[in-house]
């Protein structure tokens, strides 16, 4: 008998919230600043002999404070796109393509984690 594969979960039904440990605030501008910890080697190296900070600051802008706050642990990707839709109506042709490629470098940069 054959071995059945198992197929992904569609991307859209997935849910995402901030990733464990990672500290965000929210300005009294009300945009969304990360908090990004150098660690590495490299990382280092840089703070010892080039004065880099161990902890970068992020600053997302309107689109990504809005993205950022729609992570609630409870919507779906497909979910997110219709609040950030609702939010930036001029660009709803090419809302699904931004929200979905910034959730991408969310995740790649361990901002957020997918909920199981």
């Amino acid at each position: 008998m054959a071995k059945k594969k198992k197929l992904p979960p569609n991307y859209m039904d997935t849910i995402f919230n901030p990733a464990d440990g990672l500290h965000w605030e929210q300005r009294k501008d009300g945009m969304i600043v990360l908090d990004m910890e150098n660690t590495g080697i490299f990382h280092k190296i840089a703070q010892k002999f080039f004065h880099k900070p161990k902890v970068s600051h992020i600053a997302l802008d309107a689109y990504g404070t809005k993205l950022w706050l729609a992570l609630d642990g409870k919507r779906t990707v497909y979910q997110v796109v219709q609040v950030m839709e609702q939010a930036f109506p001029q660009e709803t042709d090419r809302m699904l393509d931004r929200t979905v490629t910034f959730m991408r470098t969310l995740q790649m940069n361990h901002f957020i984690t997918e909920k199981i």
